[in-house]
C-alpha cells in the first residue's frame, strides 16, 4: 500500500522580537537558510536605504506619503514607529503566503506583534533576550554601524521592550546564538504539529476509521 501523504496544514505566522543587538536577524536568517518551508515577510519602511539593501528583498522602501496612504487603505496587517521611521507588514503577500501553506517570518517589534496578534490570533510569538544588558551594549558596538548617538538611543529603547517580555509565548535567552537558534527551530516545529494547525486531518482520520 503506498504511503499517505501528510494532512495538509495551516501555515504558522511566527513572530521574532527583541531589542536591538540581541540576536533575532541573525537568528531569522539561519532560520531561512535551514528550512525551506518558511518565508519573511518583508516590511515597508520609510527610512532610507542602506548600502547594500535591496528594495523588495530587505524592506520596500516607500516615501512618508505613500506609507500614509497604505496605513488609510488598510493595507498593513501591523505597522509603527520605530526609531524615527515608520515600519509596516504588509497584508497581502502575508495572506498569499498563508494561503499556499507556507509559514511567514516577521521579524517585528513589541507594538508589531501585538497588533498582529489583534489583526491573526493565532500567532507564534518568540521573544529573544540578550544575557546581560552589559553584553547588549558590547554587540551594538561590536557591529560599528551606528554613532554614540543611537547606540545611546538603542539602549534606552531596550529596557522598554523587554518589559514587554511577558506579552510573548516563548522567551529565550541568546547566550548562544547557535543553542537559541536550535531553541527556535525546535518551537517552530512543534508548532507546526499542533492540531488546530492539520486542516487536513479530519479528512486523514476518516479515511482510517472507514
Amino acid at each position: 500500500m503506498p504511503a499517505a501523504h501528510p494532512p495538509a496544514r495551516r501555515g504558522v505566522l511566527f513572530v521574532l522580537s527583541s531589542p536591538s543587538g540581541a540576536g533575532k536577524s541573525t537568528i531569522a536568517r539561519k532560520l531561512l537558510e535551514a528550512d525551506s518551508d518558511i518565508s519573511m515577510s518583508v516590511s515597508a519602511t520609510t527610512r532610507p536605504i542602506r548600502p547594500g539593501e535591496v528594495d523588495g528583498v530587505d524592506y520596500h522602501f516607500v516615501t512618508v506619503e505613500r506609507f500614509k496612504e497604505m496605513v488609510a487603505a488598510g493595507e498593513f496587517l501591523e505597522w509603527a514607529h520605530v526609531f524615527d521611521h515608520r515600519y509596516g507588514t504588509p497584508r497581502a503577500p502575508v495572506e498569499q503566503m498563508l494561503a499556499s501553506g507556507r509559514d511567514v517570518l516577521f521579524d517585528i517589534d513589541w507594538q508589531g506583534a501585538q497588533q498582529l496578534y489583534q489583526q491573526e490570533g493565532d500567532v507564534v510569538r518568540v521573544f529573544i533576550l540578550p544575557p546581560s544588558i552589559e553584553e547588549l551594549e558590547r554587540r551594538l558596538r561590536s557591529r560599528n554601524t551606528d554613532n554614540e548617538a543611537v547606540i545611546r538611543d538603542r539602549m534606552q529603547r531596550a529596557a522598554s521592550e523587554i518589559s514587554h517580555w511577558d506579552g510573548y509565548d516563548y522567551v529565550l535567552i541568546n547566550d548562544d546564538v547557535e543553542a537559541c537558534f536550535a531553541q527556535v527551530r525546535k518551537i517552530l516545529q512543534v508548532e507546526r504539529l499542533k492540531r488546530k494547525r492539520q486542516t487536513g486531518l479530519i479528512g486523514f482520520v476518516r479515511s482510517l476509521i472507514r
